[in-house]
C-alpha cells in the first residue's frame, strides 16, 4: 500500500545553526520543501500525474521549541484532501515524541506540457493512496 506519512531523521549539524546556536528558521522552511518532494517521488508513479510539478503557494510554519546541534528530528509530512486546485499539506518535527515545529503549506500543480496550473480530480489522493 502507498504509505500516506513520509518520515524521514534529521540528525542536527552546524551547517543547520543560526548565529544563536539552534537550528535557523529559514532551514526548517528548507526542509519542509526538501520532504514534499521527497514524498511526491515516491507516490508520482502511481497518478496520472506524474509528469507534473507542484509549487508552492502559500505556507504557515510554527515554531514551538528550538532545536539544537546533535539532536535527531523526526520529520513527518502527509497530504490533506485537496481545496478546490490546491494541495495542502502538513509537515511536523518532532525531537523525540515531543512536536517543536509544525507547518501548513499549499500547493498547486502544474501541467508539464502546458506550463499552467492543473486541477486535480477530487478523488486523486483516495485513489492513489488505496492502491496495492
Amino acid at each position: 500500500m502507498i504509505e500516506k506519512i513520509y518520515t524521514k531523521q534529521i540528525e542536527i549539524t552546524r551547517e543547520h545553526l543560526d548565529q544563536n546556536n539552534h537550528v535557523n528558521n529559514v532551514q526548517f522552511v528548507q526542509w519542509v520543501e526538501q520532504v514534499a518532494a521527497e514524498h511526491w517521488e515516491m507516490l508520482k508513479h502511481t497518478t496520472s500525474y506524474a509528469l507534473d510539478y507542484w509549487v508552492l503557494f502559500d505556507h504557515h510554519i510554527q515554531y514551538k521549541k528550538q532545536v539544537y546541534l546533535g539532536e535527531t528530528l523526526t520529520v513527518k509530512t502527509y497530504p490533506l484532501p485537496p481545496e478546490g486546485v490546491k494541495q495542502p499539506r502538513k509537515v511536523e518535527f518532532y525531537r523525540n515524541d515531543e512536536l517543536v515545529v509544525d507547518s501548513r503549506t499549499l500547493w498547486v500543480l502544474f501541467d508539464h506540457d502546458k506550463q499552467k496550473i492543473k486541477r486535480l480530480d477530487a478523488d486523486w489522493l483516495d485513489r492513489t493512496l488505496h492502491l496495492q
